[in-house]
């Protein structure tokens, strides 16, 4: 039985949490009522009853989505803040697993993880995990280095060009289709790509828009922020293990869609983004979060 209660959270998530009376609490059973220990074929929703425990993927360094404060060890960040509520959904502990954007769709195949929010939905990967409906919109944009001007992907489109990129990001994919002319330098983290733009190595660097105003914020030396014309879309979206039994993926896309209408998981992104100085007016008009 489903029954009504408030959904929290942490900070201005939480605010709008309880004061929209969100949420669909399950019943899971008392620990002397659960089930025998797991076998390998398992289904998720069943194991998280069981164990009274959801296995989630962070990424330390990914502001706003994910930020550990190594003095503390907290963990913040507005995935954080949803993955909280949606433990608190289910009446079970949050178990933190620390993983990398690059190995977080194996961590969800070996079954280390029931979830992980902020994967970007691509052919490749669908053949690998199945992916939740959208948590939120995001674009593909550019920080660029001082004096470096382009309104279209066209201009960037050219062998004098030089775009820096994250390997293996969806940003990779996105420049490698539409800019197969320009002369792509790839590396291993989005910081080096950001480093190779503050150089003079590169001209520009593409990121997400969510990523790329973070990035401004904390290099203010850097250049400007341009979304290429057309404005090509991309979603973030939750990632789970593949399994025939697809009740926990249904089960979280009625949870996002839910909290998504009533505005909460765009307030959780918006008061995660305050946090690093980037306001709601920052974001590029036609952006719908």
């Amino acid at each position: 039985m489903i029954s009504r209660r408030l959904m929290a959270g942490t900070g201005g998530f939480a605010a709008l949490a309880a004061g929209s009376g969100l949420g669909a609490s399950l019943g899971i059973p008392s620990a002397a009522a659960q089930n025998p220990p797991a076998e390998s074929g398992e289904p998720t929703l069943d194991r998280i009853k069981r164990t009274r425990k959801l296995r989630f993927g962070a990424v330390a360094g990914a502001t706003p989505y994910y930020v550990k404060d190594l003095a503390t060890g907290e963990w913040k960040g507005f995935y954080m803040d949803l993955g909280r509520a949606l433990a608190q959904e289910l009446e079970v502990e949050l178990e933190l697993h620390e993983t990398t954007w690059g190995n977080a769709v194996l961590d969800l195949q070996s079954n280390k993880l029931d979830v992980f929010f902020g994967l970007n939905p691509t052919p490749r990967r669908a053949l690998a995990v199945d992916f939740s409906v959208p948590c939120f919109n995001n674009a593909f944009s550019f920080i660029t280095k001082k004096g470096f001007r382009f309104e279209t992907w066209d201009d960037l489109n050219k062998p004098e060009v030089r775009i820096a990129v994250d390997s293996g990001s969806s940003q990779d994919g996105a420049v490698t289709r539409l800019c197969p002319k320009a002369t792509i330098s790839r590396f291993k983290s989005a910081d080096e790509a950001t480093m190779a733009v503050q150089t003079g190595r590169a001209d520009a660097q593409c990121l997400v828009i969510i990523l790329a105003l973070t990035v401004k914020k904390k290099v203010p030396n850097l250049g400007e922020i341009i979304t290429p014309k057309p404005v090509f879309l991309t979603t973030s979206n939750a990632g789970f293990r593949r399994e025939p039994d697809k009740t926990w993926r249904d089960f979280v896309n009625v949870w996002i869609d839910y909290n998504r209408g009533l505005g909460v998981v765009r307030q959780a992104i918006v008061s995660n983004m305050q946090l690093v100085g980037v306001e709601e007016s920052d974001f590029p008009a036609g952006l719908t979060l």
